[in-house]
């Protein structure tokens, strides 16, 4: 199969923008932090259910695990490992999805309502303007975040304007539902949509 573009931009995967790296350091069982932390335990009699006094350690792990909004950093770590299905890149090395690019409406807030509708824009940059690919990156990225997202969630896929020779009409198959339905009820089609979406995590 000829490639449409042979010699893409791509980016150092240590370059793109995540938070999946910036994770917390981890406290090791045996290390000096966790004796440390063993000796300092806080007293039994602190532990009565009319005594309340923040410990550093309980005000960590509440945090940890407290709900945070699902925000654009998020949803480019979720899109920006899909495969390209041209090059054994993903999406995020050849600059296909931008951090920039994404944009979620009304802004992500700690005490958002899960009943409030929530429209997720992601415009899409295809690595040439004449990308035969363009409408299956755009449904690969729609399926990719439709899985993976809250029901509240709306996701609307779109190709950059004036990065692609016909972004109107792939808009315009990106956006009709009916068309998007009948793409995924195609056996190659789905093939293909499969093996791109093999490399998220």
């Amino acid at each position: 199969m000829e490639k449409d573009n042979a010699n893409p931009t791509i980016l150092n995967t240590s370059q793109l923008p995540t938070r999946q790296r910036k994770k917390g350091r981890k406290v090791q069982k045996g290390s000096t932090e966790s004796k440390i932390s063993d000796i300092m335990r806080k007293p039994q009699y602190l532990s009565d259910p009319f005594y309340h006094v923040a410990w550093s350690d309980d005000t960590e792990t509440d945090d940890e695990f407290s709900a945070e909004p699902i925000d654009e950093q998020e949803v480019y770590d979720l899109i920006s490992t899909i495969s390209d299905p041209e090059h054994p890149l993903s999406l995020g090395q050849l600059a296909v999805v931008n951090l920039p690019d994404i944009h979620i409406t009304p802004s992500p807030s700690v005490v958002a309502d899960p009943n409030t509708l929530t429209r997720v824009l992601v415009e899409i940059t295809p690595t040439i303007t004449h990308c035969s690919l363009a409408t299956v990156i755009g449904l690969g990225v729609r399926v990719r975040l439709e899985q993976a997202l809250p029901p509240n969630y709306r996701v609307d896929v779109v190709i950059k304007e004036g990065t692609h020779s016909q972004d109107d009409q792939v808009n315009k198959q990106l956006a009709d539902k009916e068309r998007v339905a009948a793409a995924l009820e195609n056996d190659t089609l789905k093939g293909v949509l499969d093996k791109m979406l093999e490399t998220c995590v």
